[in-house]
């Protein structure tokens, strides 16, 4: 089995937001454990979400300079995950075949693609194993 996990974008948002002390606690936890083992991974997808939620939908948005800044430090490292029409493709048979969103299958394929044993995302069925990737809720 696999040591690699895979983030989901909402363990990168609350790593920079300290508004939940708990989330913030066990997000930072397992960035630094993504830097330190080099078994975490995300996708393109995740960068694009988290610039989303960072530059305007956040509280208190983030600058650009600042966003920019924080991802060449903590994100672009373990981004590892490109679009790919393979990843499409699994994405496809994972809608059609798991009643996933169109959104979270493509977060599932990217974590298969990646081969990981572990999905870490609070959105998704906790405990569900896909193609031998396991949805962890971290929190």
């Amino acid at each position: 089995m696999s040591d690699r996990f895979f983030l989901d974008t909402n363990l990168l948002v609350y790593a920079i937001d300290p508004s939940d002390p708990d989330k913030h606690a066990v997000s930072l936890k397992w960035l630094a454990a993504a830097h330190e083992t080099g078994n975490g991974l995300l996708s393109y997808q995740v960068v694009q979400e988290w610039f989303n939620v960072v530059l305007r939908k956040a509280a208190v948005p983030l600058g650009p300079n600042e966003a920019a800044s924080i991802y060449r430090k903590l994100i672009e490292p373990i981004w590892r995950i490109q679009s790919s029409r393979e990843l499409l493709d699994t994405a496809i048979d994972l809608h059609s075949r798991h009643s996933f969103s169109w959104w979270d299958s493509l977060i599932v394929s990217a974590a298969i693609q990646g081969g990981c044993s572990q999905l870490l995302s609070e959105d998704l069925q906790h405990g569900r194993e896909i193609r031998g990737v396991t949805i962890q809720n971290p929190f």
